[in-house]
């Protein structure tokens, strides 16, 4: 294990890609500890990519691009600014609700925060919000998109797991509700000690009333996905196929012909983020094999089993590592590697593989905007031309309602559970 997770350091401190230091090491495991392995090396590669469900990535990824090039970012501004612009700090409760709607239609956070800030942070300098506070708000409200459902790391924990689709989706469904409410208080809050504007300029009545309300047909796209799960009409992939099928039509419907410009490069990016993913999972799985034959999980496990704690002491401490490794591992590589290692000992606490999940998720979620890995830290640094580090200061105060959601989850499991099981027994 220290040849394995020692090399592993040393190249990701050098700079080369996870993916391919999950498969340098796990080759100087072999190399060096075990060369009559080597021969099985190509077959675990394959073989952790050789999955139906794992279809489904690559057609939310797709969704996701499509909706963004629709022109879907402008009318949940729209829609946001009816309900919340006449607040105080306006803005800022807009830039979060948008977020949180979003975040149920893309399934991805750097693409929440890429869509929306490209829009909202500009607006916000103008009317008078730092640009870091602008970065920040940013920042941290488009980790709902990781949890509120369709989610694509939610899939990608399903798959390893080999967890329901449906109770994760329903399971990340009041956690992610509760960091949007939670972070709309804070700005809130901060709006009136700041007195930040409010925003006159409200949509009241005519055509920009008429845009409005056409874009509520969005909100039947992350219904129609998560609902056609829940109620078994489909399977995850299927329904990710059906998500792709609304975002076209709600893209011609938007868009019109000129939208279908657009079309080809959408699929180049959705063909280029779902290649690295996939390596990523190909090279993880090998990685996760070795820890399996090792016997890991179980020394994990067994560790955790006669430490005799109970499951809210081992999910907080299950957090705390997270929170740790989330600082330097991005999330896809996260889940495939704390999945296998860390679930055997929470369920041997009595802790469920869906409340696992949804915490371990929700903690990863706080590590994308944590220096110095963060992807939507970085992707907000690009928009914005400020440092990191700047962003994480604006994006602190938010990030608390991340912290203390991760840790109401990890104490009452009634909030994750609670609707699957009412809904689906």
């Amino acid at each position: 294990m220290l040849l394995l997770f020692g090399s592993l350091i040393v190249f990701l401190i050098i700079g080369v890609p996870i993916a391919y230091a999950l498969g340098l090491s796990s080759l100087a495991y072999f190399l060096f500890l075990n060369p009559d392995l080597i021969v099985v090396m190509p077959q675990r590669i394959f073989s952790g990519m050789n999955n139906y469900a794992l279809i489904s990535l690559p057609l939310f990824i797709l969704m996701g691009q499509v909706m963004n090039s629709s022109g879907i970012t402008a009318r949940l501004i729209d829609m946001s600014m009816v309900m919340l612009g006449r607040l105080r700090g306006g803005l800022g409760l807009v830039n979060i609700s948008a977020s949180m709607i979003f975040g149920g239609i893309s399934g991805s956070s750097t693409s929440d925060t890429a869509s929306i800030g490209a829009v909202m942070i500009p607006e916000m300098k103008r009317r008078g919000y730092s640009a870091r506070f602008a970065a920040g708000i940013t920042v941290a409200s488009s980790t709902m998109g990781m949890i509120i459902p369709p989610s694509v790391p939610v899939i990608l924990y399903a798959v390893v797991a080999q967890e329901s689709v449906g109770r994760l989706f329903l399971g990340g469904l009041l956690p992610g509700l509760m960091i949007g409410l939670l972070q709309l208080v804070i700005m809130f809050t901060i709006a009136h000690r700041r007195q930040y504007p409010r925003e006159e300029k409200v949509v009241h009545s005519g055509p920009r009333l008429s845009r409005f309300a056409g874009s509520l047909v969005i909100l039947a796209m992350p219904v129609a996905v998560v609902g056609s799960v829940v109620f078994g009409i489909a399977t995850a992939t299927e329904s990710a196929a059906i998500g792709v099928a609304f975002a076209l039509f709600i893209g011609l419907r938007m868009g019109g012909k000129s939208w279908l410009k657009t079309l080809p490069e959408s699929l180049r990016v959705a063909v280029s983020m779902s290649a690295r993913i996939m390596m990523i999972i190909a090279f993880s799985q090998l990685f996760v094999w070795i820890l399996v034959l090792e016997g890991v999980p179980q020394q994990i496990a067994t560790l955790v089993t006669g430490l005799d704690l109970g499951p809210v002491a081992v999910l907080l401490l299950i957090s705390l590592i997270v929170l740790m490794l989330g600082t330097f591992i991005d999330v896809s590589p996260a889940i495939l590697l704390l999945t296998p290692t860390l679930l055997p000992a929470a369920q041997a606490a009595g802790v469920s593989g869906v409340q696992f999940g949804i915490v371990l998720i929700s903690g990863l979620a706080i590590g994308a905007c944590t220096p110095p890995v963060g992807n939507c830290l970085n992707v907000g640094a690009t928009i914005s031309r400020l440092g990191i580090g700047q962003i994480f200061a604006g994006a602190a105060p938010f990030l608390l309602a991340n912290l203390m959601t991760l840790i109401a989850i990890s104490i009452f499991p009634a909030l994750v559970l609670w609707i699957p099981t009412w809904w689906m027994g």
